[in-house]
């Protein structure tokens, strides 16, 4: 009933900057935290950047000064701003966003999108 779709990966050279987007849709009545993982292959998930619903924002230290977190919660939407970009970056980022919905089963639960591919090459 809800759904949750990431965009914006793609190939960019070491250096670069790209800007990942996160948008839920269905019967959403609040999302609380808002977080970007990313996994690459033969290596465990991770976390690299969180925004709770007031703001308050938190990043891996291997990110952090690169990357920005931020979100529009009137439109169920957040973003990664990633720049500086480096090899080590290179990983399948999934959105993931904690929802409370409009109807069903009350309580607060996690909703994941399909990932998007972050490639980081010259």
């Amino acid at each position: 009933q809800v759904q949750v779709v990431e965009s914006g990966g793609g190939l960019v050279q070491p250096g670069g900057s790209l800007t990942l987007s996160c948008v839920a849709s269905g019967s959403i009545y609040a999302i609380y935290g808002m977080d970007w993982y990313r996994q690459a292959p033969g290596k465990q998930r991770e976390l690299v950047a969180g925004i709770t619903s007031g703001g308050r924002v938190n990043y891996a230290d291997s990110v952090k000064g690169r990357f920005t977190i931020s979100r529009d919660s009137a439109r169920n939407t957040m973003y990664l701003q990633m720049n500086s970009l480096k090899a080590e970056d290179t990983a399948v980022y999934c959105c993931r966003m904690e929802v409370v919905a409009t109807g069903g089963t009350p309580g607060v639960f996690a909703s994941w999108g399909q990932g998007t591919q972050v490639t980081v090459s010259s």
